[in-house]
């Protein structure tokens, strides 16, 4: 018990709380930006990102990763808010949180082992594009300053690393916010701040239980938008999970980080915020800027909150250009270059499915639907593979009497046409014997491909064996099946 808590919680100290520190910064911006999005106050997304961050730092099931406020959440309650306000959206929250939680208990975390990779690859591509293109209103009508800045803070993100001695001890990130900040103080450069996002709160979050009636009627209104948000909340989680397994090569629990999300959630309702989920950004500034524990993700709400209350005036001159050229490297790192590079060696259906997918959510700026393209062609493209994967050879006896087919491969929806047409239902012989044991029947097209194919060589007087089902596909058969069963003839010209 105590060897877990020091390896989730004190393992990697001094790295944790610096990058707590940079993902703090870089939260502060954002949830202003997302809580504009959505039509309220900016202290509902700082508060929302503060308690989502340090309740899934406790619940959820991946150590490293940060959750808050997103753009992608944001985006589903603006006609929530428009239509009936703040204490409706308050409820919506709660209600999300709840649904997450029931998806934990039903194992839908599960789900992720049929996202192929590409879907995955198509997935980080959109986002490190969406990320980047967030950043181009900053960067569009305004000084040369602002070019500058956001140059010099590449700059400093990319060269200080290599910076003998300090390099490897800052994280570049939280250099470049706090070089660029001081630099733009001491100059006094005109440019664009923090402070000029909005209003930062100067109280603590307090309880607060959304004053709408508990009615059907309120759950009617709720509902739908509390589904889309679990759904899409969940599934930007997973992903980022499934991305911060791959980056800090370690497992995570993904039931567990459903629960985590939905009672993060419930926190974040019930103290004035708004629903939120997994911030694949932030979560990869964390690592590179060296957090690997759940102290990471605490000390990121923490700062937050010290920061928006007890250094509110300082935070108000950080230049947005810093933040800017943090996200840009976010985006940069986020990209993966690699499957650019591999598009030539891969097969054609798994570069259709990446590009497929970064198209959809760039298009859409929604990720549940680009992520369910994506899952849809991958299916579609698995089943015609495998279809093709059947093959059925025959052969006949000395006296021309009695043939025998041999069927191969994998029997369903996609090869059950071609395993029809593969027989000669017009050669005059007496016996056919169809030999199945190096096959395998999946489903109920399956089935009734092969009650046709009976059905019809006994039409045209011969007599069909069956041999060789393996006992899965003899059980489906069995169940499903009508060839040996009386009146077998009219049942599949009734079905056909």
């Amino acid at each position: 018990m105590l060897k877990t808590i020091q390896q989730n919680w004190f393992s990697n100290l001094r790295g944790d709380l610096l990058a707590g520190i940079v993902v703090a910064l870089a939260l502060i911006p954002e949830a202003i930006a997302f809580s504009i999005i959505a039509g309220v106050d900016p202290k509902v997304g700082l508060y929302a990102s503060f308690c989502i961050a340090v309740v899934i730092s406790f619940v959820g099931g991946r150590p490293g990763m940060i959750s808050a406020a997103t753009g992608a959440m944001a985006l589903l309650m603006v006609t929530l808010v428009k239509e009936h306000g703040l204490e409706y959206l308050l409820a919506a929250t709660l209600l999300t949180g709840l649904l997450q939680i029931v998806a934990g208990y039903l194992k839908l975390g599960s789900l992720m082992r049929f996202v192929s990779r590409s879907v995955v690859t198509g997935f980080v591509n959109a986002l490190a594009i969406l990320i980047f293109m967030a950043q181009l209103p900053e960067l569009t009508n305004v000084t040369w300053h602002v070019y500058a800045m956001t140059a010099a803070g590449l700059g400093i993100i990319y060269l200080f690393p290599y910076v003998p001695y300090i390099g490897k001890a800052l994280p570049s990130p939280l250099v470049c916010i706090v070089g660029l900040t001081v630099f733009a103080i001491a100059v006094g450069v005109d440019v664009r701040t923090v402070g000029d996002m909005g209003q930062l709160p100067d109280t603590l979050p307090i309880f607060l239980w959304p004053d709408v009636p508990l009615t059907f009627e309120t759950l009617a209104i709720i509902f739908p938008y509390s589904a889309a948000l679990a759904v899409v909340g969940l599934l930007e989680s997973m992903m980022t999970a499934t991305i911060v397994d791959d980056l800090t090569d370690t497992n995570s629990d993904k039931n567990k980080e459903c629960k985590g999300q939905g009672i993060a959630n419930i926190g974040s309702g019930l103290l004035g915020g708004m629903a939120g989920c997994a911030m694949i950004g932030q979560s990869i500034i964390n690592v590179k800027s060296g957090g690997r524990t759940r102290l990471s993700s605490l000390a990121a709400g923490v700062f937050l909150l010290i920061m928006i209350l007890v250094l509110d005036e300082w935070l108000k001159q950080i230049p947005m250009a810093a933040l800017v050229a943090v996200m840009i490297m976010v985006a940069i790192g986020t990209f993966s270059w690699d499957s650019i590079r591999k598009m030539k060696s891969h097969p054609l259906s798994t570069n259709i499915v990446m590009v497929t997918t970064v198209v959809v959510v760039v298009a859409t700026h929604n990720l549940a639907l680009g992520v369910g393209v994506g899952v849809l062609l991958a299916a579609m493209f698995f089943a015609n593979k495998i279809g093709h994967f059947m093959h059925i050879s025959s052969s006949i006896d000395d006296g021309g009497h009695q043939r025998t087919y041999q069927v191969t491969g994998q029997v369903f929806f996609s090869s059950a046409d071609k395993f029809v047409e593969a027989f000669d239902f017009k050669e005059a012989v007496d016996n056919v014997i169809i030999d199945l044991t190096r096959a395998h029947f999946w489903d109920i097209t399956a089935v009734a491909a092969l009650d046709k194919v009976v059905i019809k060589f006994r039409r045209e007087g011969a007599d069909v064996e069956v041999r060789g089902l393996n006992e899965a596909s003899a059980t489906i058969v069995d169940r499903f099946g009508v060839h040996d069963k009386p009146d077998a003839a009219d049942s599949i010209m009734g079905g056909h």
